[in-house]
């Protein structure tokens, strides 16, 4: 995926001696959380909306240098590394820089996680699976090797939570008989935390036929 299809350059980036009166009404005809801002042609960090709103409106951004946000990214970085830049640094806009530290545009948000949105992990159709298991005891070759041997093909999987010294794993299967591989999960320990109507359907029956033995047996 070519990120630097999606660079925009329309907009150009603010000065240190821009007014801070000005650039309030910036922030207000635009939804950056965060905007830009060279010195002298480079590069010198972002001004964040929450901070411009606190600075005295007579004075420019270049008495605000210290508040600066100095968070960027390259032209040739992979698109989940983007990603990850912005939710560390919580802004909708990602200024880019090349190899030679030249100011080339920025990201928006909306535009990386469009990127997102077409990988087969959220694209294709299939199920989802949401395991866990002790931080030592999981392993993701163990849970490709549960998938593939009930038929199925992992599109995809993450680590999203760690607590407690517990992880827990998302996973993206294709179409697929999911209670087969959900049953194989808890032979190997894995505890489930999603929910699947197969599964709940042969608990319930499960059940019912221990409530049934039980009045039998009375």
């Amino acid at each position: 995926m070519k990120t630097s299809l999606y660079i925009v350059n329309e907009i150009e980036p603010l000065d240190v001696s821009a007014k801070v009166t000005d650039t309030q009404l910036l922030f207000n005809e635009l939804t950056y959380t965060h905007f830009p801002v060279l010195k002298e042609e480079i590069y010198v960090g972002c001004i964040s909306e929450a901070d411009i709103r606190c600075f005295e409106i007579e004075k420019d951004l270049q008495e605000y240098q210290y508040a600066l946000e100095g968070f960027f990214v390259r032209k040739g970085d992979n698109w989940l590394d983007i990603l990850e830049s912005f939710a560390q640094n919580n802004t909708n806009i990602m200024p880019v820089l090349d190899d030679d530290n030249r100011y080339l545009g920025f990201f928006e948000l909306g535009d990386i996680i469009t990127l997102f949105n077409e990988t087969p992990f959220l694209s294709e159709p299939g199920n989802i699976l949401i395991v866990e298991k002790g931080i030592l005891d999981y392993s993701f070759s163990e849970i490709a090797q549960i998938i593939e041997s009930n038929n199925a093909k992992v599109l995809g999987l993450f680590i999203s939570n760690m607590k407690n010294d517990v992880t827990q794993i998302t996973i993206k299967i294709n179409d697929s008989d999911i209670n087969n591989i959900v049953q194989t999960f808890r032979r190997y320990s894995y505890n489930i935390v999603s929910k699947h109507l197969e599964d709940s359907f042969l608990t319930n029956l499960k059940e019912r036929s221990e409530y049934l033995a039980k009045y039998l047996n009375i």
